[in-house]
């Protein structure tokens, strides 16, 4: 296996409890960083140069080091044999690639084969379909309107340092600057992720619907407003859903209790519900305040939370990798 990241010291560390049945696992970075050594837990890894490093004998590379990057090397590297799990959206909307959360639509996988790229979905897409798919399974999702609450380590470790020091400057006086937001984020929600589109819709919400829709069914009717707030860790949803058939709360909170990779923590008194500073650092997708719209004929709402970092990004990225192992859908082609 092969990591080429931006965020090689996240999914490295979150994720040290996975097993990885692979013959070895490099860093690969551009020039500047050759030589180098990283670790995981009690293992010593090298780091490799991208430019002239041999994919022909690694199985599996975890791409995360943005769109422009994976479009020049991923059809390289899945060329040598080598499956690409890419966490960019440059291959999300491709018809060729397949978009995968394997709790959704671990059967889509098989379509890897026609580039050796398989999509990793954007971090706000990914808790949403996790938690819709049991319910559409059971009575058939309508429409969706989720407005987010998205963390600031969805824009980097930019996005979270420009929270601390806005932060602080608030307490002590000292001028604030944005650099990374384009309005101040501490103390402020901002509703604005991505670029602006001609209709209106910044680029975020468009991911969300059209992932959606990609990976759980094309017919599904969807909008979102996407919002960054002053959280450093874990993203945050308001879904109302509208069914074709019946459903109540009390089914949909049994139907979910029981939905892999979803939490039910729904209690009708204070704090029984998930907020952020709960689920960061966990792996699941949480899901709160289950009630009737009566607004609708056959609605529903919801809270989910999840971490970004993990569900959103390097865990779900991992699972993708143990799904095509598993399967056997591809076998180590060396032993270790």
């Amino acid at each position: 296996m092969a990591l080429l990241s931006r965020m090689t010291p996240y999914v490295l560390v979150q994720n040290p409890q996975i097993e990885r049945p692979v013959r070895l696992l490099l860093l690969l970075e551009l020039c500047k960083l050759r030589g180098a050594v990283g670790c995981c837990g009690d293992k010593t890894l090298k780091v490799s140069n991208l430019e002239n490093y041999d994919f022909s004998d690694t199985d599996i590379c975890l791409m995360s080091a943005g769109g422009t990057i994976s479009q020049k090397w991923s059809p390289k590297i899945g060329a040598q044999g080598c499956v690409v799990i890419d966490n960019s959206s440059a291959w999300r909307y491709d018809q060729e690639v397949p978009l995968i959360v394997p709790e959704v639509n671990a059967d889509a996988i098989t379509g890897f084969r026609k580039k050796n790229i398989i999509a990793n979905p954007n971090c706000s897409t990914a808790q949403l379909v996790v938690a819709l798919k049991p319910l559409h399974d059971f009575a058939k999702i309508k429409r969706v309107v989720v407005s987010t609450y998205q963390s600031v380590s969805g824009a980097g470790k930019e996005g979270m340092d420009e929270l601390f020091t806005q932060t602080r400057a608030v307490f002590v006086a000292d001028p604030i600057s944005s650099k990374k937001f384009t309005k101040r984020i501490a103390f402020n929600v901002i509703p604005h992720i991505d670029s602006f589109m001609e209709d209106g819709y910044t680029k975020e919400e468009w991911k969300v619907l059209a992932e959606t829709k990609k990976m759980l069914d094309p017919k599904i009717r969807v909008t979102c407003t996407a919002v960054r707030v002053p959280v450093f860790i874990g993203h945050s949803e308001s879904v109302n859903i509208e069914f074709e058939n019946e459903i109540t709360a009390d089914q949909a909170r049994d139907i979910l209790r029981e939905a892999p990779g979803c939490l039910v923590i729904d209690k009708h008194e204070d704090g029984g519900y998930i907020t952020p500073v709960e689920c960061a650092g966990e792996d699941a997708t949480y899901i709160s305040r289950i009630r009737e719209d009566a607004t609708v004929e056959n609605g529903l709402n919801i809270w989910v939370v999840s971490d970004n970092l993990r569900k959103g990004a390097a865990l779900n990225a991992i699972q993708i990798a143990e799904l095509l192992l598993n399967r056997g859908l591809i076998k180590p082609k060396k032993a270790a």
